[in-house]
């Protein structure tokens, strides 16, 4: 039987414009690395259907250890939260490979 371990998945959902300062922060803050895919919604900030791309949006996960998640979450909130559109959430996840996160 294989052993999982406990990390921390932090889903950021966001302006695509904000990539490279996002992915750049991440890692200094002490994520291993990170998944970018498209996403496409609607929210309070209404429909976000990435036809034109300033409309565009990402969504970027991190699998990371609590420590890390807190910073991640804590700067976002600080440095973001009160001029562009973004969710950000944390789940306990299991991996595999734990050496990776």
């Amino acid at each position: 039987m294989s052993k999982t371990t406990t990390r921390q998945l932090v889903t950021i959902i966001t302006e695509a414009a904000l990539e490279s300062e996002l992915t750049r922060q991440v890692e200094r803050l002490g994520a291993r690395g990170y998944t970018i895919t498209e996403a496409r919604g609607k929210g309070s900030h209404g429909l976000r259907d990435a036809g034109w791309d300033e409309m565009r949006n990402l969504r970027l996960e991190v699998i990371c250890e609590e420590h890390v998640a807190e910073r991640i979450m804590d700067y976002l909130q600080e440095h973001y939260y009160d001029n562009f559109a973004m969710v950000v959430f944390c789940s306990e996840i299991r991996v595999h490979r734990h050496d990776k996160f």
